[in-house]
């Protein structure tokens, strides 16, 4: 007997990219939409044309949101993505079929294909960057994490065969715009394990370019790999910015707070 599968996905503005997604994913049994309440475009429009269900959300958090598009699934298995994500005809093919028979896993891991604009990163330690988005609703949980937010299943993991697509970097200012949000985030979720001198600031960003685009291949992607592992670097170098000056700020304050002390 077949299994039947729900696909859940989150948006925010996403009008570019939310009709192929769902497009992508039209195999499934049924579509659910989170769309964030704040989003200013066409996304909700485009999304209630093919998805099932729709829901719009104020902002919960990356794991808020996408906790939130798996409970509003129906069925045992659901497949995660990303608003700015494809699932290819050959990944399609495969869940069919392993949904058409006794899954030996709980969960799966599938191989994402990154895109710079439409150059596909083969390096950078970016591929195969495997993914765990295919799972049984009910032993799977969200991880509590501003960024980098992963599922975690109670059971055994396999991994599928065919890629996952991910247009990621459409535009330097649209990449830029999503560094800024990012390193915020990721700032903020290591800040209270993580003190930062102004010599990690400086020392910091160039290892984490030399890392990208040498010891992960970079140069060998062309001017695309360049581009990623700058953009690495960048925010890398934002991160550790906004972790110093938060540091900073905190030392000023108990520094004024100290001198009131002293002059009573």
């Amino acid at each position: 007997m077949s299994r039947k599968l729900s696909v859940a996905v989150i948006a925010g503005s996403e009008e570019e990219h939310i009709a192929a997604c769902l497009e992508s994913a039209r195999f499934a049994d049924e579509v659910v939409v989170i769309v964030d309440a704040k989003s200013r475009d066409r996304t909700e429009e485009l999304a209630r044309g093919i998805a099932d269900k729709v829901i719009v959300e104020e902002w919960r958090g990356f794991a808020g949101q996408k906790a939130l598009s798996i409970a509003e699934c129906s069925h045992e298995w659901a497949l995660s993505l990303d608003a700015d994500e494809r699932v290819t005809p050959e990944l399609r093919d495969e869940i069919l079929a392993l949904l058409a028979g006794e899954p030996a896993c709980d969960g799966y891991k599938i191989p994402r294909r990154a895109y710079y604009g439409e150059k596909w990163i083969k390096r950078c330690g970016w591929y195969p960057g495997y993914q765990l988005r295919l799972f049984r609703r009910e032993k799977t949980t969200v991880s509590e994490r501003l960024v980098h937010e992963g599922f975690e299943v109670k059971g055994r993991v396999c991994k599928l065969r065919n890629d996952l697509l991910h247009y990621t970097h459409r535009t330097v200012a649209d990449t830029v715009a999503k560094i800024n949000k990012y390193s915020s985030l990721d700032a903020e979720q290591k800040w209270e394990r993580k003190r930062v001198s102004a010599f990690a600031v400086a020392a910091h960003p160039p290892f984490a370019f030399l890392k990208k685009y040498v010891l992960k291949g970079g140069f060998l992607d062309g001017a695309a790999g360049l581009m990623v592992s700058l953009l690495h670097m960048l925010t890398n170098l934002l991160t550790y910015m906004k972790l110093y000056e938060r540091r900073r700020g905190e030392l000023t304050l108990f520094a004024k707070f100290d001198r009131r002390d002293r002059r009573r």
